[in-house]
């Protein structure tokens, strides 16, 4: 989403690689200063961006990449028309930007090769921003706030040093395309399966082990890149479990034998906890959980070609997962039978 197209001729004013360090524009007259809406400078030697830039009113598109640029200077904010802002390989961490750069309507940013080790706030704030790329810098952390960019479709975070996602991503709802290859992920939230615009899951040199089984619930999911992750590449029969309480015990046999009982029959954190119950996913037992659970690993088959280690939740050790402990029988599995073959066209394992 980096290349604007339909711009040709008059608006555009190509100054790449004229080792500028400064923007003289004595040479530009007002009209073509007025006429410009595409503006490239890339490949000099600009330490800021210069305020004169604010004399192209009508700019929608400037890419100033592949300079030394430290800072922003607020002139860019008097460019009330750009849409498309590209700084890549530069020099600009989190106190580079105005502080008011939020109020711009930018909808296209991409500020990857630089050096942020936290994620800008002032990012949070553009509300039309589709398309953010922030990949090969060095960041740590993805803040919950990025809920707030509620208009993004593509995300770019590859090449950072990324630990975990937050569920919030959850909640953005024209999401399609993620990129979180090459950080140092360990694991996915399972709030994720409520991306419903999501197309491509970029996740390849990580540290992930398997994913959970909500990843199933990625209808429009297209693409899925897991190569360089340390995924399980044997079945795994070791369970984890820890016993219930009593009160997990008591909650478990009213919901698998459907007693009735009226909220003014129990205390109401009672009411409540008997309202978290989770079905047990194999489809032969009718048991429930609350707080203790067995923690297991099954592999799914995607388009008859790649299994993918998922995690499961079982009520009991006892409980026998459909997969069993013959993992040929992965393949009659509820889970998998819910996969069409048009789903996952392209999982890249390797």
């Amino acid at each position: 989403m980096d290349v604007y197209e339909g711009l040709e001729g008059e608006k555009v004013l190509n100054l790449s690689r004229l080792n500028l360090d400064n923007l003289d524009l004595d040479h530009v007259d007002e009209e073509r200063k007025r006429d410009t809406q595409q503006l490239l400078l890339v490949y000099n030697r600009f330490i800021m961006l210069p305020g004169s830039i604010c004399h192209f009113s009508n700019l929608v598109f400037l890419d100033i990449s592949c300079n030394r640029l430290a800072f922003i200077c607020e002139d860019i904010l008097r460019l009330s028309k750009l849409k498309t802002l590209l700084a890549k390989n530069n020099r600009l961490d989190e106190f580079s930007l105005p502080k008011d750069f939020g109020t711009m309507s930018l909808e296209v940013v991409n500020f990857s090769g630089n050096r942020f080790e936290e994620f800008p706030s002032e990012f949070l704030n553009l509300q039309k921003l589709q398309s953010l790329s922030l990949g090969a810098n060095r960041l740590k952390t993805i803040p919950a706030e990025i809920e707030h960019l509620t208009s993004l479709e593509l995300l770019y975070l590859g090449g950072n040093s990324i630990t975990s996602i937050p569920p919030e991503l959850a909640n953005l709802p024209y999401l399609s395309y993620l990129v979180l290859c090459d950080n140092r992920i360990q694991s996915i939230p399972p709030q994720l399966a409520q991306m419903r615009s999501l197309r491509s899951l970029s996740l390849h040199n990580n540290l992930l082990t398997y994913l959970p089984r909500e990843i199933l619930s990625l209808f429009q999911l297209q693409e899925l890149s897991l190569r360089g992750n340390p995924l399980v590449v044997r079945f795994v029969k070791d369970m984890t479990y820890d016993p219930p309480s009593l009160l997990e015990l008591a909650g478990r046999t009213v919901k698998s034998r459907n007693l009735t009982y009226k909220p003014e029959d129990l205390p109401g954190n009672l009411v409540r906890y008997l309202d978290l119950a989770s079905k047990c996913p194999n489809p032969k037992c009718g048991g429930v959980y609350f707080d203790s659970c067995v923690r297991h690993i099954k592999f799914v088959d995607f388009c008859g070609k790649y299994r993918l280690p998922l995690m499961h939740y079982l009520c009991s050790p006892e409980c026998s997962s459909p997969c069993s402990s013959n993992p040929q029988s992965d393949a009659d599995s509820e889970d998998e039978s819910r996969v069409p073959a048009h789903r996952m066209q392209k999982v890249l394992l390797g």
